[in-house]
């Protein structure tokens, strides 16, 4: 990838933990333009007049429903938005795109189809399709003529997709690929007018095809009954002799883990963006039943246990959702800059997606999470109503626990956070021994008594640390490797812990940014509002920064080492006491008195 991808002021993929980021550099949502707010109110609209209103219909899987919802989308060009203009697409921004999955973040089960539609149903085309194949199958994805599905798990593959068994051998006349085999958990499969299916040419060689629903021994299993997202359409699909045209060979053969995995980039930040938009919608209706529910004379919100959990769900969401505007940016500046060099439009958002790669996986599981926590107090603000199907808080938290677990588990997806890291750092493609020397020579030294400068000194000071307290974990794990001392590909309890220490430092830096950035800006909150939120927020990090680096250090290391690389972790997780009952009460107040999420 060339090295101007990322101009001086926009960093590289993975760079966050190594490089500072100043507040006229980051983008936040508090930015979005007229253009985009217009865009994002049509988007409001077809919710609320389309999605929303339909939801029991399609927990009921109406027929046909889901696909004229999708053509009424493509009718207004939303299933385009992303694409190419020469397919029928309407090329918006990066920015735009996170901002229109945000606002359909609350559509529940309807964002399934949707973000298959969009994402692993059209990207393996734009990215690797023939231009025939663009012409014939892309563009009328865009228009909603067509359906697709995606088929890549098994019985008995799911998180190792390359141990797929659906086999692909060439006909005798060499005109066709024949496939047998199943696939299973396939979303959209139902009503799916083309399925991307990954099979193993001449039995090891890991191959994508387009194959088309109305081919001969081509067949479907009975709807899947699930625990939630019930309005999405999920079967089983077989393929027993199914002949697939050789044209309809997408890629390379031997190449289908490309397609497999790079699709699965900006898949999972858009899982994170449909999340948060989904958690700013549960929590206003939180806020909304704890200003009507009367216990003990007086609404619940009143009881500082309720206002505790409307707070911590809002920091979190507040939290994720500034990490997330931040990395859509940062691909939207690398996606330019691409461009400009003269790659193509889909070279460059496949590349873009790529450099971020480690910031979207970390992204899935920070917004996956924030989502379940969110529905879980839900349920209990609700009580006893919240457990009975008659209020909407049980469907909310069924539908919100598959996104822990599609598009890469969270597990898989924390391991794959730290090992690209390592991967990029061996390659040379970032610099991460330099700075994990310097913080080894640091410990080395006395630590400084400087006090922090400035209305966000502490602030700064607390996110440089975490940098160094995860250079610190990181680095003394992989030099145990090195030594041959550690396997880290058998330590999957470290890497996690360091998955969650890399989380905890992007999410914070990026909220510290947000709120450096809005203390500058007119609003309607108050500044004391958001420095509350970033108070409490650092205060929690700074303990489970200590928690996770603890677990870790303590998992490979002893003696004196051991004794060493934990003083230094404490001298990297300190940050003031803060008063976190009266910081979460200044938030509670204010979302309680707009009766919504409001920030």
């Amino acid at each position: 990838m060339p090295d101007t991808l990322v101009q001086p002021n926009v960093l590289k993929g993975g760079a966050f933990l190594i490089q500072d980021s100043k507040p006229e550099d980051t983008f936040i949502p508090e930015e979005i333009n007229e253009e985009q707010q217009m865009i994002a109110e049509m988007v409001r609209d077809f919710l609320n007049n389309e999605l929303i209103p339909a939801q029991d219909r399609m927990e009921n899987q109406e027929k046909g429903l889901t696909a004229s919802l999708l053509e009424k989308m493509a009718g207004l060009g939303l299933l385009g938005t992303h694409m190419p203009e020469a397919y029928g697409g309407m090329e918006l921004d990066t920015n735009t795109n996170t901002l229109i999955c945000d606002v359909l973040g609350p559509a529940g089960a309807f964002t399934v189809p949707f973000a298959v539609q969009t994402g692993i149903g059209m990207l393996p085309l734009l990215y690797y399709g023939t231009e025939e194949q663009k012409q014939k199958y892309l563009a009328r994805l865009i228009n909603g003529e067509l359906k697709a599905a995606y088929c890549l798990t098994e019985p008995g593959s799911g998180s190792d997709a390359l141990a797929a068994k659906t086999r692909a051998d060439l006909s005798a006349d060499g005109q066709h690929y024949i496939l047998n085999g199943q696939k299973m958990w396939i979303s959209n499969a139902g009503f799916a007018d083309i399925y991307i299916v990954f099979a193993q040419v001449d039995g090891d060689k890991f191959t994508a095809f387009i194959v088309e629903r109305n081919s001969e021994g081509l067949s479907l299993g009975a709807e899947e009954k699930k625990l939630g997202i019930h309005g999405s359409s999920t079967r089983q699909v077989f393929f027993e002799n199914v002949k697939v045209p050789k044209a309809n060979l997408l890629g390379e053969i031997g190449k289908g883990h490309l397609i497999a995995f790079n699709v699965l980039n900006i898949g999972r930040f858009k899982l994170c963006v449909l999340s948060i938009g989904g958690a700013k919608d549960r929590i206003s209706w939180g806020v909304e039943y704890a200003n009507e529910r009367v216990q003990f004379k007086q609404p619940i919100a009143n009881f500082g246990a309720i206002q505790y959990k409307l707070a911590e769900q809002a920091i979190r969401t507040f939290a994720v959702d500034s990490a997330m505007y931040r990395v859509s940016n940062m691909m939207q500046l690398a996606n330019k800059a691409l461009v400009r060099e003269g790659m193509s439009f889909a070279e460059a958002k496949l590349h873009a997606a790529e450099e971020y790669a480690i910031e979207c996986a970390l992204l899935k599981v920070a917004g996956s999470e924030v989502l379940d926590y969110v529905v879980d107090e839900l349920v209990q603000i609700y009580g006893g109503m919240g457990y009975s199907e008659e209020a909407p808080a049980a469907r909310a938290y069924r539908d919100s626990r598959i996104n822990r677990i599609y598009e890469g588990t969270n597990e898989i997806n924390r391991l794959l956070s730290v090992d690209m890291l390592l991967r990029r750092a061996m390659k040379g493609a970032l610099d991460i021994t330099g700075p994990a020397w310097a913080v080894q020579k640091e410990l080395a030294s006395m630590p400084s008594f400087d006090q922090p400068q400035g209305p966000y000194g502490a602030e700064h000071k607390a996110v440089k640390e975490f940098k160094k307290a995860v250079l610190m974990v990181a680095g003394a794990a992989a030099k145990m490797q090195l030594d041959g001392q550690l396997n880290l590909k058998e330590e999957q309890e470290i890497l996690i812990n360091i998955s969650d220490m890399m989380t905890d430092t992007l999410v914070a830096e990026s909220l510290l940014l947000r709120v450096e950035k809005l203390a500058d800006m007119d609003k309607e909150i108050k500044q004391e509002v958001y420095d509350a939120m970033l108070r409490v927020f650092l205060h929690d990090a700074t303990a489970r920064m200590l928690k996770n680096g603890s677990d870790a250090l303590a998992s490979f290391a002893e003696g004196d080492l051991l004794r060493t690389l934990l003083m230094g972790l404490k001298r990297f997780t300190k940050y003031p006491p803060v008063n976190v009952k009266s910081e979460r009460r200044k938030i509670a107040k204010v979302m309680i008195e707009a009766n919504a999420y409001c920030f």
